[in-house]
């Protein structure tokens, strides 16, 4: 299902399920345990609150479809993180939220949701610290020069294991 096709070596992901299955697989071929969820229908997705009453199409005759992926933690053989915790939260409009061990980016497009969870899987990421001022960001590397980047708020527990053996 994971194929590089389209513009940039992403794949097509013409749909919510596409994407499930394209990131299911990626998991499930390295051993991880994923939980899906789905919410299907206007009257369950979450950004179709003023759905009417006992509505489940949109008004184009559609049907919304979300889903939610849940990766837990995995410690590697030494006792050290081998992977994080992901939520992978995607959306009808073609849009995906990826959380990674407690840091979201908001509003990639669904096409780089696979590589971006092979780059975490795959380690193709980094933590940048400074400390003066102090600043820590998460930085995650795509192919085809894409690069996604947010802060980490130190305030709040910090890093976790895993972004702490990334950390430079």
């Amino acid at each position: 299902m994971y194929q590089k096709e389209g513009t940039g070596g992403l794949p097509e992901l013409p749909s919510t399920e596409a994407a499930v299955a394209a990131l299911r697989e990626m998991a499930e071929r390295r051993g991880l345990e994923v939980s899906v969820e789905h919410a299907i229908g206007a009257d369950e997705s979450s950004r179709r609150s003023a759905a009417g009453a006992f509505s489940v199409t949109d008004e184009d005759g559609s049907l919304p479809h979300e889903a939610l992926l849940e990766i837990p933690a995995t410690d590697g053989p030494s006792g050290g993180p081998a992977t994080p915790q992901i939520t992978v939260q995607l959306f009808e409009e073609g849009d995906a939220h990826i959380t990674v061990d407690g840091i979201t980016f908001h509003d990639l497009p669904r096409s780089v949701t696979p590589a971006f969870l092979e780059a975490v899987l795959e380690r193709r990421v980094r933590v940048k610290m400074t400390w003066y001022p102090p600043f820590c960001r998460l930085i995650v590397a795509l192919p085809g020069d894409r690069t996604y980047k947010e802060n980490i708020s130190l305030v709040h527990g910090g890093l976790s294991r895993w972004m702490s053996a990334l950390a430079d």
